[in-house]
């Protein structure tokens, strides 16, 4: 890892180096073509939403813990999901599992207005103030149950579930606007298939995208006791 700067004697990590790394080996590597995407990803510092703890390792390509027993998904997930909604910049999208507050932020670059939906309470503060130090206004975060969405805020262009459930929260298809894309991952407690719902009037196409492994969905509509 290349370092820059000494501060008390201890070295800091080129984070830009290893950002642009990142994008470049893991992302345009493996088929991340949407330049918006990418422009994104440049952009947002992924390391500040990781805990101390794994800071060093923030451009891996890897899953990492955060606090709560909860994580920050791998890059190229996010990418992946981020891409295959194809986002314009107009749209109002629902993100349910803000965590730190690190896909929000991704989505503030690529959307208009975006509602973040954390069940933890301390999570959903440390999303908001990591979105607060960056300057990102067009996110709000709610800290409620996401799997029953933000029935006030809807109808969404998109709706992103960084959380593995059982089946497909009722609201959330409530809430999805006519030609709107549902991203969710669906499987087991941890093992799940990332899967692409669109609302065509008040029917809705699926299609199976990729295997993934997200932190079980909570609330009414996720895993008992999760």
């Amino acid at each position: 890892m290349k370092t820059v700067g000494n501060i008390h004697g201890v070295t800091a990590p080129d984070w830009d180096e290893l950002r642009h790394g990142m994008v470049e080996k893991q992302l345009q590597g493996r088929g991340i073509v949407d330049a918006r995407v990418l422009e994104a990803m440049r952009r947002v510092p992924r390391h500040l939403f990781v805990p101390e703890a794994h800071r060093t390792h923030s451009y891996d390509d890897r899953a990492l813990s955060i606090d709560f027993g909860q994580t920050i998904s791998q890059p190229f997930m996010n990418a992946l999901m981020l891409q295959t909604l194809a986002l314009a910049g107009t749209e109002k999208v629902l993100e349910i599992g803000s965590g730190t507050g690190y896909q929000a932020a991704l989505l503030g670059h690529l959307a208009k207005e975006i509602h973040s939906i954390e069940i933890l309470p301390e999570l959903a503060a440390q999303a908001r103030a990591n979105l607060a130090a960056l300057g990102i206004t067009n996110v709000t975060v709610h800290p409620i149950d996401g799997s029953e969405g933000l029935s006030e805020k809807a109808p969404f262009d998109a709706i992103l579930v960084a959380a593995g459930a059982p089946d497909v929260p009722p609201a959330l298809l409530e809430q999805l606007a006519p030609g709107g894309k549902l991203l969710i991952p669906l499987g087991d407690r941890k093992l799940q298939a990332l899967t692409l719902i669109i609302r065509n009037d008040s029917r809705f196409m699926r299609e199976t995208l990729t295997p993934c492994a997200f932190v079980p969905l909570r609330g009414a509509f996720g895993w008992p006791q999760a």
